[in-house]
């Protein structure tokens, strides 16, 4: 099973001195290694400030046509500040990394199970289920290069 757990925050509650910013990094890298080394970890990322951000409206799915607003996104209580996605046995193992995870306060880490697209298999059609398998393998093998 494959689970994402997101680190949702204020931007103001990462620490900005740079002895508490190294012990975070130190902390992050040392959770980070524990999540390779159980062989759970598929991909992990920080995300850049809002500042650096952008957000896309639309009305019309099927049109390119949309708006763009720029961050920073000052509005916001929490925003996305980084994510995991493991692949664990259970639940119960995603809840357990969660706890381990070397978040501070005012920090939330959201985590939720991943669709595995074949769930889908009831109730999209079956060459939408083969198309899907289709892309997958390409960047399967797009990724083994």
């Amino acid at each position: 099973m494959r689970y994402m757990m997101i680190i949702q925050a204020p931007e103001s509650a990462f620490p900005t001195d740079p002895a508490a910013m190294n012990e975070s990094f130190e902390s992050m890298g040392r959770y980070n290694t524990e999540l390779v080394e159980a062989g759970v970890l598929l991909a992990a990322e920080g995300l850049a400030s809002s500042a650096e951000g952008f957000t896309v409206t639309k009305d019309d799915p099927a049109s390119e046509s949309a708006i763009v607003t720029d961050g920073p996104f000052t509005e916001a209580k929490e925003l996305i500040a980084g994510f995991w996605i493991l692949d664990v046995a259970s639940r119960v193992e995603a809840e357990q990394w969660a706890r381990r995870c070397p978040v501070g306060p005012g920090v939330t880490l959201a985590v939720r199970r991943v669709h595995e697209f074949r769930e889908f298999a009831d109730i999209a059609p079956a060459e939408v289920i083969d198309g899907e398998a289709a892309l997958r393998q390409r960047i399967a093998e797009r990724n083994a290069r």
